[in-house]
C-alpha cells in the first residue's frame, strides 16, 4: 500500500468518524426524550395515548358520555323552527373545547326530513343545552328530533377551583304578553372575577306537565367580572300552552374565561 492511499484512508476514516459523531448527536435527543401528554405515545404516567395520569386530556376509560336527555324542535312561524337538545354531562371535572353534532328531523310517519349540523363545547358537571336556529325544512313538519355527537369527544380537565369560582346568577325573569306577542326579560350576573366571553343564554319554556313548549336564544358578547346584563327574548307568536316553568341556561365555554 502506498504512502499516498494511506494518506486518502486516514483522510476518509476520519471523515466517516465526523458525519457518525454529527449524526449521533442530531439523533440521541430523541431517543432520550422526556415523556409528554403530545408525543403519540403512552409513557410516563399516562393511563392512555397522551391521556390520563398528570396529562389534561382525559382518557375515554375515565368519564362517562354525555346523557341526551331529549331533543326538539320548536315552531317559530310556519314552516321554520328552532331545534334544542337537552344534555347532561356527568364528570364532574371534565368539559370538551369543541365537539361537532347533528341534529335530524323526522315527520309524523318518521321519514327522515332534515338534518342541521354544528360545533359546540361541552361545560362541566350538569345540564346545558344545544340550541339551532332558523331551520326551514319546507312544508314539512318535524314530529321527531334526534342529536348526536359526530365524532370521538377529546375530554379535558377543569381544576374544581375554577368551577367554583365561576359563579352565573339568574334574576328578575319576567314574562308578558304569553298570549299575544311573547316577550320574556331577565338580569345575567357573573359572580365572579373572571372574564366570560361570548355567552350565549338560552331560555326553555315549560307547561304544567313540565312538557317543553318552546325555547329562544340570545347572545352576550361579554361580560365583565362582577357586572350584570338584561337579556330579552321575543316570540312572533302566542305560545301553544300556559307556560308554568322558565329555565334560563348561560352557557359560555369554561377554557375561553380569563381573570380581568
Amino acid at each position: 500500500m502506498t504512502w499516498a492511499l494511506k494518506r486518502q484512508i486516514f483522510y476518509l476514516s476520519i471523515l466517516i468518524i465526523f458525519f457518525l459523531i454529527v449524526g449521533f448527536l442530531i439523533i440521541s435527543p430523541n431517543f432520550n426524550k422526556a415523556p409528554s401528554c403530545v408525543d403519540g405515545k403512552q409513557n410516563g404516567n399516562e393511563t392512555g395515548v397522551d391521556c390520563g395520569g398528570s396529562c389534561s386530556n382525559m382518557c375515554l376509560a375515565q368519564v362517562d358520555p354525555v346523557s341526551v336527555l331529549w331533543a326538539r324542535a320548536f315552531k317559530v312561524i310556519p314552516g321554520r323552527y328552532n331545534a334544542v337538545a337537552y344534555l347532561e354531562n356527568h364528570n364532574k371535572n371534565a368539559a370538551i373545547n369543541k365537539i361537532n353534532y347533528r341534529f335530524r328531523f323526522a315527520d309524523e310517519n318518521n321519514v327522515y326530513i332534515g338534518k342541521r349540523e354544528g360545533s359546540t363545547y361541552v361545560p362541566p358537571s350538569g345540564k346545558f343545552a344545544v340550541f339551532e336556529p332558523g331551520i326551514d325544512i319546507g312544508n314539512s313538519i318535524p314530529v321527531y328530533t334526534t342529536f348526536e355527537f359526530t365524532q370521538i369527544p377529546q375530554w379535558v380537565t377543569v381544576s374544581q377551583e375554577k368551577i367554583n369560582q365561576l359563579k352565573i346568577l339568574v334574576s328578575n325573569i319576567n314574562l308578558i304578553n304569553e298570549e299575544t306577542s311573547p316577550a320574556l326579560s331577565a338580569v345575567i350576573k357573573n359572580n365572579s372575577l373572571f372574564v366570560i366571553s361570548e355567552m350565549d343564554v338560552i331560555v326553555i319554556l315549560y307547561d304544567a306537565s313540565h312538557n317543553a313548549i318552546s325555547a329562544s336564544r340570545t347572545y352576550l358578547n361579554s361580560l365583565a367580572g362582577e357586572k350584570s346584563k338584561e337579556v330579552n327574548f321575543t316570540w312572533p307568536e302566542p305560545m301553544s300552552a300556559k307556560v308554568v316553568t322558565k329555565e334560563i341556561i348561560p352557557l359560555y365555554n369554561i377554557f375561553s374565561v380569563k381573570l380581568k
